[in-house]
This record gives C-alpha cells, sequence and structure tokens, in this order.
C-alpha cells in the first residue's frame, strides 16, 4: 500500500485517496476489498472527471498477473483488466488476431475503457464494451463473480462505471488480423459534410472529422481507415482534398507520434488509433467532453454545436465527430441503436471550460445526447435527464444494490448522477 495523492492523467484532477493499493494476485485483491469500507478502481486514469474517485482506498489493478490466453474455438481472448489495448493488441496480432476496435489512444486499460462506455470508429463496429464476451470481478465482500454474455444482468455488468466491483479479466471478442490503409482528407465544406454525412462515415470501416470551428463553415480534416480490401482510397472525398503529406489532428503540431498515413497499408493496431502506442500524444495539458447522439440526430446536433462555433472555438484545441454501432449494453451510450460522437478536445481552462458547457448541453439536449461517463461534463445538470435517456436506468440501480448493499463501490461523483 503506497500514501500520497494521486492525479488523473491531464492533471486537472486530484484524486481524494490517500492510499493506493496494487494487488499482485486476485487472493489479494478479494482480501483488500473484503477489509474496505470504500474502495475504488482506477485504470491509466484517463477519466477527466471523479469517476473512479473515493475517500477511501484507490485499486490498480495493473499489477495483478498479465494474463492474455486465446481461445480460437469460440473466437474469444482472455485478458487480465488492467492490461492496455496497446499491449494486448501487439500480442493478437503475434497470434493472427485482432480486436475489431480500437480507440485513438492505445495507451488506456481494458477495464477502464470498457466500465466507462469508451469507442473507437465505424458505422458497423461497436464500442470497445460492445466486444466483452465476459466480465469477471471481485464484488462486495471479496466473492469473485463471473458474468457471461447471456445471463440476465450481463448486459448491466458491462458498463458498470466502477459501481459493482474491480474487475480482473475480460473476455473480448477477436476477429483474424486485418490491414487498414490511412488516408486523411482537407477542407471539407460543411454543408458537404451535413448533407452527405452518411456516405462520408460510410468511406472507411473507420472515419474520423475533426475541425477547430474557427471556421465554422469548414471540416478541417477527415481521417478515413479502410480494410485494404476495399481498395485505393479515392482522389476527392465529397469535395476535400486528399492531403500529400502526413497530418496530425491539431493544426500545426508535428504528426510524428499519429500512426501513418497517405494511403500506405499496415496492420489494425497500427492505424485503428490516431496515435501510436510508443509515443505519448500529449502531456495530458487538456481537457475532453463528448457527447454521444442518436445516429438520425447527426446533422441537428451538428447545426446546434455549429452556433455555438465563436463560444467554443477560443477554447478547443480541436473537435471530432465519429460514428459507433449500437449496443444493448444498459449504460452503453450507443445502447439501442447506432450513435455519432461528438467530442470536444479542451485547451486547460477549466474554469471557461466549465462555464461553456451548460450551453452545449443545452444545445444538444433535443437530440437526447448522453455524455461521455468518463469526460467533462455538468453532473449536476446531467443527473434529471439520466434516467430519461438509458431504460435500463432502474435495472442499473437494482443491480448494484444487489452486489453492493453497502456501498463500498460509492463515491461523490455517483451520487450527484443518482446511479
Amino acid at each position: 500500500m503506497t500514501a500520497g495523492r494521486r492525479r488523473n492523467w491531464a492533471g486537472n484532477l486530484v484524486y481524494s485517496a490517500a492510499e493506493t493499493v496494487s494487488p499482485t494476485s486476485v487472493e489479494e485483491l478479494a482480501a483488500v476489498v473484503s477489509r474496505a469500507a470504500r474502495i475504488k478502481p482506477f485504470g491509466t486514469r484517463h477519466s477527466f472527471n471523479a469517476v473512479a474517485d473515493t475517500d477511501g482506498v484507490a485499486v490498480s489493478v495493473a499489477a495483478l498477473p498479465p494474463e492474455v490466453s486465446i481461445d480460437p474455438d469460440r473466437g474469444v481472448v482472455r485478458a487480465a483488466a488492467g492490461l492496455r489495448y496497446g499491449d494486448l493488441a501487439a500480442r493478437l496480432e503475434r497470434d493472427g488476431w485482432a480486436l475489431a476496435n480500437l480507440a485513438s489512444l492505445p495507451h488506456i486499460s481494458l477495464a477502464g475503457a470498457v466500465a466507462t462506455g469508451t469507442h473507437g470508429s465505424g458505422d458497423t463496429v461497436g464500442s470497445l464494451a460492445s466486444a466483452v464476451a465476459a466480465v469477471e470481478l471481485v464484488t462486495a465482500g471479496g466473492a469473485l463473480r463471473t458474468f457471461r454474455r447471456g445471463d440476465p444482468d450481463f448486459p448491466g455488468v458491462v458498463v458498470s462505471l466502477g459501481a459493482l466491483g474491480v474487475v480482473t479479466t475480460l473476455e473480448l471478442d477477436i476477429v483474424p488480423r486485418f490491414d487498414i490503409a490511412q488516408t486523411v482528407y482537407e477542407e471539407l465544406p460543411l454543408d458537404a459534410a451535413l448533407t452527405g454525412f452518411s456516405a462520408i462515415t460510410a468511406a472507411g470501416y473507420s472515419v474520423s472529422l475533426f475541425t477547430t470551428w474557427l471556421d465554422p463553415d469548414v471540416i478541417d480534416q477527415v481521417w478515413v481507415k479502410r480494410t485494404t480490401e476495399t481498395g485505393p482510397a479515392p482522389d476527392t472525398l465529397s469535395g476535400a482534398r486528399r492531403a500529400t503529406v502526413k497530418r496530425h489532428p491539431l493544426p500545426g503540431v508535428d504528426p510524428e507520434h499519429c500512426t501513418d498515413q497517405l494511403g500506405v497499408p499496415g496492420p489494425w493496431l497500427a492505424r485503428l488509433p490516431h496515435f501510436k502506442l510508443e509515443y505519448t500524444p500529449s502531456s495530458g495539458d487538456e481537457l475532453q467532453t463528448e457527447y454521444l447522439v442518436p445516429r438520425q440526430h447527426a446533422g441537428d446536433a451538428l447545426r446546434a454545436v455549429r452556433a455555438l462555433a465563436g463560444e467554443i472555438a477560443p477554447l478547443l484545441l480541436v473537435c471530432e465527430v465519429r460514428t459507433v454501432a449500437g449496443d444493448d449494453l444498459w449504460l452503453s451510450p450507443a445502447q439501442g441503436g447506432g450513435v455519432v460522437g461528438i467530442h470536444f478536445t479542451w485547451q486547460p481552462r477549466q474554469a471557461e471550460v466549465e462555464a461553456v458547457l451548460p450551453d452545449i448541453a443545452r444545445a444538444l439536449e433535443p437530440f437526447a445526447a448522453r455524455p461521455h461517463w468518463g469526460k467533462v461534463f455538468d453532473a449536476d445538470a446531467a443527473a434529471p435527464r439520466l434516467p430519461g435517456l438509458y431504460p435500463q436506468w432502474d435495472d442499473f440501480r437494482s443491480l448494484r444494490r444487489a452486489l453492493d448493499p453497502c456501498g463500498v463501490f460509492a463515491n461523490a461523483f455517483l451520487d450527484r448522477l443518482g446511479v
């Protein structure tokens, strides 16, 4: 057990726990949980809010044995919860396997990303949580439980916000390894993006639109990741021209740390993320917010954000727009159908960012926008709306009471949300 308070990756949050535990076995973890009055797991600390905070003991599973066990007959991999996606991906690639999706950063942990509904991109590809086939976790009192796809409570256990226990291992769906070629297009007219949104997001296996909103009528870049089976990328995309040099999503930033572009094929794990595992894409001096809206509201939601461009642009580093396929997980932001994620990467000016968040939330409220659980948003304003946005909200609350009747995994953030 170590003393001393930790910060999150962005540096905008000092965790409340004065002690951190890093057990090296499941048995040791169970003993720690069984003794704790309050305890909370954390991963790579890439959350921008207090979802993983606790006034009790903070527990990391990064020191548990780094298990990776591939079952080719079932098409799943059993992996330690504290592994980073990039490390698991390298092992899968070596053995001829792949995950269907990866997030922008391969640096995040399996359990942390899954628990917050974190995602990659793709019209037909679900969030990282949608690949989960089984969850093993230590619940309050130290009991080890396993929930598998098909179990009645499984859809509630996957995206859990750390409220049900400490995840030790996950089983994830895998597919045969594949290659991707990444092409960047520049200066897409916003009108073309709005009228041809579905065609643009269907142009690749994974597609991201980036803009600073400095020019509210232009999407600065479109990153298209295509499987090599679909052939070479076209020279233009809805009026945007193909970049002739490698680009970073942020204007004027050296693209050295970005994954390779210019249509050069490479393995899935070296193209689906935006940034390379061997580099840290920034020092963490940024904030992030994301809202996910049902796919049918994409155009209206983007128009609503455009109307706030003058307010948003001075604080923004970049805005990314991506699609995610729907799933049936109770607290997944993609529950019930495909969604469009509107992601804001902010300058580290928290007070000013927090001042503009209510305007963004109000602008997107008519479109059933769900906030990303691990990003910065106005929790007090969101709390009254959340039960109406998640049909299984009360089911999750009942599951939480059943697995953690004494609130061992509770914290102030979850209490504010009324989970």
